[in-house]
């Protein structure tokens, strides 16, 4: 310690001193660190030697790197990062980034990096004071040092969250350069903190678009694939972490054909297909995640069920997990939207039919039984097919699609509706006892007394119950329960489409009853 005390003197003489002795002084400084780290940080903040060192960082450049060093190692001791603020050293060393020598960049980068963890402040201060076009010129300049890449990473992963910095990465070509080191990458800590980062940049969508046209989607798949089959914990965090991100690029349709169009949906599949049974089931979630955005753009329905996506997921049935059958239900009814031949296909399928309906009965989890009871509607609605009303009756599945016609969501209300009214219209004689049995001639006529009901549901309720008029025995129900008076008040709504469908409805229903003749056993 009194070494120690001897070199602070001589520093404080700074002006008087030659740079010999100043880095002699530095040195002692560095050695005393060493050897005992916290009683060489107490001398250090009773000296006061924080200014002099801001004065060598900004008046001796010869002197500035061991400066640095100093400071860096000081900087590991948390207690002392508010020194190193107060005296300036923070701004003080930005201007050293900017050298070419780089031991240079890497104490100062080091430096910068600890005074700075977890300050918003300082860190807004950094960006503010250029740190961001320095720090994108080093990872340009010296992508193979290990080193420097590392404390870059780092620093980057420090300021990506901030809105400021996201700005300010937008006018680089970062994210050209983070695919670089993403490829090269080879253990699992870097690849995550390369995706770290590029996640939060993620958020920008200047950024997202830099980051699809730098090729990080094909960065991420080759990961991917180069770790698929692999056990290892690390390596399913370097998998979830790369699914994530990718889920996260998939926000816009352009993004989303590309990524399909790259080969992405097979080695999602594949990924999948690895961790089915006893598999890391945040892997599942965010694969799942990613098929279902990915089947948002019609073209990539398309050919993503060329690529059998339909048939493979379904391997995710005998899933115990809520949160995968909650992600699988969504991707399933994203797939066959507006599909019919696949929608077919699928309704008459007796394996996932009898899931859904047993899924349907899921008290364990609202979002799993909601999702089931979507799907089973989407299957009616998308495929409109005898076969798969056959399918459902026969699972039975219709006395869900009658309870989700109450439904507190207003958007499954109307699906349940219009699914019964295509069911109704085309296979009425196949349900229609389900359909006693549920009561919904009941659950309609309180739909539309109901003056909380609204306008669309009103319209779709009425559509159904024409349908149900082609019955005997559910027109019969329809005449006891005294529709008329209630489709007559509804003939004064306020909403004209529900007027002109009461009137329709009432007209029915007062035809059918003068022409007996006409209703079916």
């Amino acid at each position: 310690m009194e070494s120690l005390n001897q070199h602070l003197e001589c520093l404080k003489l700074f002006g008087d001193e030659t740079e010999g002795q100043i880095l002699e002084s530095l040195d002692g400084i560095l050695l005393a660190l060493a050897e005992n780290k916290q009683r060489s940080s107490s001398l250090l903040t009773d000296t006061g030697i924080f200014p002099t060192l801001a004065q060598i960082l900004k008046g001796n450049p010869n002197c500035a790197v061991k400066a640095a060093q100093v400071i860096a190692e000081i900087a590991k001791n948390e207690e002392m990062k508010k020194p190193c603020i107060d005296a300036g050293l923070v701004l003080a060393l930005v201007p050293l980034l900017e050298s070419t020598d780089q031991e240079t960049l890497l104490h100062a980068g080091r430096a910068i990096g600890r005074i700075c963890y977890e300050n918003s402040d300082l860190q807004e201060q950094l960006v503010k004071a250029g740190v961001i076009t320095s720090l994108v010129r080093i990872l340009t300049d010296y992508p193979d040092s290990e080193p420097l890449v590392r404390v870059n990473l780092l620093a980057l992963c420090n300021l990506a969250n901030l809105e400021i910095a996201k700005e300010a990465l937008s006018k680089t070509k970062v994210a050209e350069h983070l695919v670089k080191q993403l490829r090269r990458a080879e253990n699992h800590q870097r690849i995550e903190t390369i995706i770290e980062v590029l996640q939060m940049l993620a958020e920008n969508d200047a950024l997202k678009v830099q980051m699809v046209e730098a090729g990080v989607h094909e960065a991420l798949s080759e990961i991917l694939l180069r770790l698929q089959g692999s056990s290892q914990a690390e390596d399913l965090c370097s998998v979830k972490a790369a699914s994530n991100l990718i889920v996260s690029l998939l926000l816009g349709d352009g993004n989303c054909v590309r990524m399909v169009q790259l080969g992405v949906v097979l080695q999602l599949l594949d990924l999948l297909e690895q961790h089915v049974d006893n598999g890391d089931v945040s892997v599942q979630h965010a694969a799942l995640s990613a098929l279902r955005n990915l089947a948002i753009p019609v073209a990539n329905k398309v050919q993503m069920l060329e690529e059998g996506v339909a048939e493979r997921i379904q391997m995710l049935l005998r899933s115990e997990m809520a949160p995968v059958q909650f992600k699988l239900l969504g991707t399933l009814r994203m797939l066959i939207d507006g599909q019919a031949d696949t929608a077919e296909m699928l309704g008459q399928d007796p394996l996932l039919i009898n899931r859904l309906v047993q899924w349907c009965d899921a008290q364990q989890h609202a979002g799993v039984r909601g999702e089931a009871n979507r799907l089973l509607a989407s299957l009616l609605r998308h495929s409109r097919s005898q076969e798969v009303v056959k399918a459902i009756q026969q699972a039975q599945g219709v006395k869900h699609l009658v309870s989700m016609t109450t439904s507190e969501h207003v958007i499954m209300q109307n699906e349940a509706l219009i699914a019964l009214a295509i069911a109704s219209a085309i296979n009425l004689e196949v349900i229609k006892d389900s359909l006693k049995e549920s009561r919904l001639v009941q659950s309609l006529h309180k739909l539309l007394q109901d003056e909380c009901t609204g306008p669309e549901v009103k319209y779709n309720s009425m559509g159904l119950l024409c349908s149900l008029l082609n019955s005997g025995d559910l027109k019969q129900e329809v005449e006891e329960d005294n529709f008329k008076e209630t489709l007559e008040k509804l003939c004064s709504h306020s909403n004209a489409n529900v007027v002109k469908q009461a009137v329709m409805t009432l007209q029915i229903l007062r035809d059918e009853s003068q022409n007996t003749s006409f209703v079916s056993p």
